[in-house]
């Protein structure tokens, strides 16, 4: 089975830190798989509130999650601040890309990489919504 690689941007629009609780630590003694999600859906969350948005509002839209893809560079363990780098790309009729690197903010090490697919969702209606221009405006500024 081809491994995933991720390519990352030149720049990313967004970054914000957060710390490794006890309970992101699995049996391994390092960062659980599931918590690494959790985290980067936290990260994502920050993303849109940095834009002045939420997921259920981005100019009239929520998202929905479509995607993940994760690729690990190396452990990271408790107590350690986590530096979540963020940027949108790969932009199609609905939706895009939220692109996301990790690393440990007092080494430098890069924890891991990854892309989460999103789409731009109309609850009221329960169908796909047009990316809004000017949510694509704001990110790649």
């Amino acid at each position: 089975m081809p491994r995933i690689k991720i390519d990352l941007p030149e720049k990313f629009s967004f970054s914000t830190e957060i710390p490794i609780y006890i309970n992101h630590i699995n049996y391994g003694n390092h960062l659980d798989n599931s918590a690494l999600i959790a985290l980067v859906s936290e990260a994502r969350v920050r993303f849109f509130k940095a834009f002045g948005y939420t997921e259920l509002n981005v100019e009239g839209c929520g998202i929905v999650v479509a995607d993940v893809a994760a690729q690990y560079k190396s452990e990271a363990f408790y107590g350690e601040v986590l530096v979540f780098e963020m940027a949108a790309d790969d932009f199609n009729k609905y939706g895009c890309d939220l692109v996301w690197r990790i690393g440990d903010k007092v080494s430098g090490r890069e924890v891991a990489r990854g892309k989460t697919g999103i789409m731009f969702f109309d609850y009221a209606a329960r169908k796909a919504a047009l990316v809004p221009a000017a949510f694509v405006a704001k990110v790649s500024a």
